[in-house]
């Protein structure tokens, strides 16, 4: 798995390729650890598009995230597309939960007009 991680205003772009599974799990979750580490609330774009597969460990890394940015009163969008990601979501209801977009575009916009 290969995480890039940059600041673009108003937000922290993480974009995450390969299987967010066991093994690489622990590298998205230290970019998370990193980015959240900032002052102020945080606003992060996570963009997904790029991730075949999600097992349990990857989702419960999400979901770390999502505890720690909502009591940071922060903001946190998943770009995901039609697939795996997208169908694991919904049949946990985390689609209830989670913000998504269907572009980094759309997303950075998205943070933006809350700024």
């Amino acid at each position: 798995m290969v995480v890039d991680c940059w600041r673009e205003e108003p937000c922290t772009v993480l974009h995450v390729v390969g299987d967010l599974d066991v093994a690489g799990a622990p590298r998205l979750r230290a970019e998370l650890e990193q980015a959240l580490s900032a002052a102020g609330p945080p606003n992060l774009v996570v963009d997904l598009t790029e991730v075949p597969f999600c097992d349990s460990v990857g989702l419960g890394v999400l979901v770390a995230a999502y505890n720690m940015i909502q009591n940071m009163n922060g903001r946190m969008i998943l770009v995901v597309a039609p697939g795996m990601i997208r169908h694991l979501l919904t049949i946990t209801h985390l689609d209830r939960h989670f913000e998504t977009s269907d572009s980094l575009n759309a997303a950075r916009a998205a943070l933006g007009s809350a700024a």
